[in-house]
């Protein structure tokens, strides 16, 4: 309690001065001190409050579908994290299965990049200067923007922010106290709220999480919750070869390389997998020949199978093809508020069904 109390104390002008840091930074471009960057598409930005995952990339490929099913030509913007070309600039066609590297764009653009039918993925840290150079080669109708909520330099029409159902309600405090990029104020520039791995959480927790930010964001958005669902289990070739009920009772090893993990476990044992080792590595890492070696010493030591995420898999078909190493695609499902979120989404496409 002592210790507790005192690194409060010590860390607390540090957070203050975090979030004033931001919080005014929010107001210079709300003032029109800052100028914004402003393109005649509308720009949807998916993002977050927090450090860590909250499950942007899987409602991204939600939302990119839902927009091509409206015949949308779609645009994402994204950093590309730890790939060669987060502080340049490249483009990714939609659709291309096999043909792009990960070291070179990053592991989340090139799951984008597939999960499209048409469209691009444009990567690069500097989104609005590369939207600028891209946009005449693509003209997209709609334009994404992966994690975005920070990056108000670029005007969006709509701002969506995710929270994870799961993060503890103490660690709602600015860095370096908590896991807040900025504060809760913020969300007053949100337009819709969704939190993730719902299903996974009490409704005490959840309402605990509603009552923390309800009195930050304005009235009568849309506040979604979602869970993820398994869709299918494929090899390093993309092909499916078996059900989610074969899990039961197998001996799998969970690989991972993502930031937030606990949901992907879960999963294997909602299907009753049976989970005799975990291997963790750093968000986004880049596996090597000599990883896979040892993991596959540890498939005949254990008599298991390998299975990890969509977005790892991504990593690994750059190194091993080996048939004991399978990945479990998940989509989005909504629990409550997609109607309503689907409802703003369609109203700043001028999309009338109604």
């Amino acid at each position: 309690m002592i210790v507790r109390k005192i690194k409060y104390f010590a860390l607390r002008p540090f957070s203050l001065t975090w979030e004033s840091a931001y919080r005014i930074r929010r107001s210079l471009y709300e003032y029109g001190l800052l100028k914004k960057d402003y393109f005649k598409v509308p720009i949807i930005s998916i993002g977050n409050l927090t450090f860590g995952g909250t499950g942007k990339t899987p409602m991204i490929i939600w939302l990119i579908k839902k927009l091509e099913n409206y015949g949308f030509e779609v645009a994402i913007l994204t950093r590309g994290y730890k790939g060669n070309l987060e502080h340049k600039s490249g483009l990714i066609r939609g659709g291309q299965k096999f043909l792009s590297n990960p070291h070179e764009f990053g592991d989340e653009p090139l799951l984008i990049s597939r999960k499209m039918k048409r469209g691009a993925v444009i990567v690069g840290k500097k989104r609005s200067k590369n939207l600028k150079t891209f946009f005449p080669k693509i003209l997209p109708d709609v334009v994404l923007l992966d994690d975005g909520f920070q990056h108000i330099q670029l005007y969006r029409s709509f701002n969506i922010v995710l929270f994870d159902a799961l993060l503890p309600l103490a660690s709602y405090q600015t860095a370096p106290l908590g896991y807040l990029r900025e504060g809760l104020t913020a969300l007053k520039d949100a337009d819709a709220i969704l939190i993730s791995r719902a299903d996974q959480a009490s409704e005490e927790k959840l309402e605990g999480l509603l009552n923390l930010i309800k009195k930050h964001h304005r009235k009568n958005i849309p506040i979604g919750r979602f869970s993820y669902r398994p869709t299918a289990v494929v090899d390093c070739f993309d092909k499916e070869i078996m059900d989610m009920s074969e899990f039961k009772g197998r001996k799998v090893i969970a690989l991972s390389a993502i930031a937030s993990p606990e949901s992907f476990y879960q999963l294997l044992t909602d299907y009753g997998a049976d989970i005799v080792e975990k291997l963790v590595y750093p968000d986004h890492y880049f596996f090597t020949h000599e990883d896979v070696n040892e993991m596959l010493m540890k498939c005949v030591q254990q008599d298991a199978f390998i299975v990890t995420s969509e977005k790892d898999m991504v990593k690994l078909r750059k190194v091993t093809r080996d048939s004991r190493f399978v990945s479990l695609n998940i989509e989005i499902d909504f629990l409550s508020g997609e109607d309503e979120l689907m409802a703003k989404v369609r109203n700043i496409l001028n999309l009338d069904y109604n």
